[in-house]
């Protein structure tokens, strides 16, 4: 099964050595380019990738307004938004994810990183990039930043297992690692993580750990001086 791949960025040469690593890839292929936000909704909608590129810089409609259309159209649902940013800690980073977004990376990652992005975005897992701290998050959700407050969602519907297992999730362990520490399989961790999902109306992992943190479930750990 091929992935195919919508890459949104306003520099033509960046467009291109992407297009050159993902189409070289096996499995891969690039199926539309777009220079502002607004050509990468019309191409989410005319090709169904499963994953855009999305830079959140751009003229016109920008990447964070971009990945929100995408993401709030039920005919899109498929499709995975990975945000790429010059500076990986980045004032949009939350608002990114809480438009939908599975994960972001830096425009500086190595090839390897990019396309092991473009495959976990696509499986629905969570996408941080090696630099980003997994406080980052927690640091915005605590201080404010530029994110505007929204309505704490309800975890009453959750089971205490899955309560535990998001915990694990918005800690930033895998399936594997979650298995190992409550001593079940990746299989039925995989399972809790779908209900939970399904449950709270979270698109992906992404969206799970946002919740996480949002509803108070997870609390930011202060950042070390």
């Amino acid at each position: 099964m091929t992935l195919t791949v919508v890459l949104a960025d306003d520099q033509a040469l960046l467009r291109s050595a992407f297009r050159v690593l993902v189409d070289s890839e096996p499995g891969m292929r690039v199926v539309g380019e777009a220079a502002d936000g607004a050509e990468a909704v019309r191409l989410a909608r005319a090709e169904r990738p499963d994953v855009v590129l999305m830079d959140i810089r751009m003229p016109g409609m920008d990447g964070l307004a971009a990945t929100r259309e995408i993401c709030s159209d039920p005919q899109l649902a498929g499709v995975r938004v990975v945000m790429l940013t010059t500076f990986e800690v980045d004032e949009y980073v939350v608002q990114s994810l809480r438009a939908g977004a599975s994960g972001f990376l830096g425009k500086g990652a190595e090839p390897e990183e990019l396309l092991a992005a473009i495959r976990i975005a696509a499986a629905g897992e969570a996408l941080l990039s090696p630099a980003a701290t997994k406080g980052l998050i927690a640091t915005f959700l605590a201080s404010g930043g530029a994110v505007p407050a929204d309505p704490s969602p309800s975890l009453d519907a959750l089971t205490a297992r899955e309560r535990e297992v998001l915990v694990h999730v918005a800690g930033g362990l895998s399936n594997d690692e979650i298995g190992e520490r409550l001593a079940v399989s990746p299989l039925t961790v995989k399972t809790h993580v779908n209900r939970a999902m399904a449950k709270l109306g979270a698109r992906d992992r992404a969206q799970l750990v946002m919740l996480a943190y949002e509803s108070g479930l997870v609390r930011p750990r202060p950042r070390a001086d």
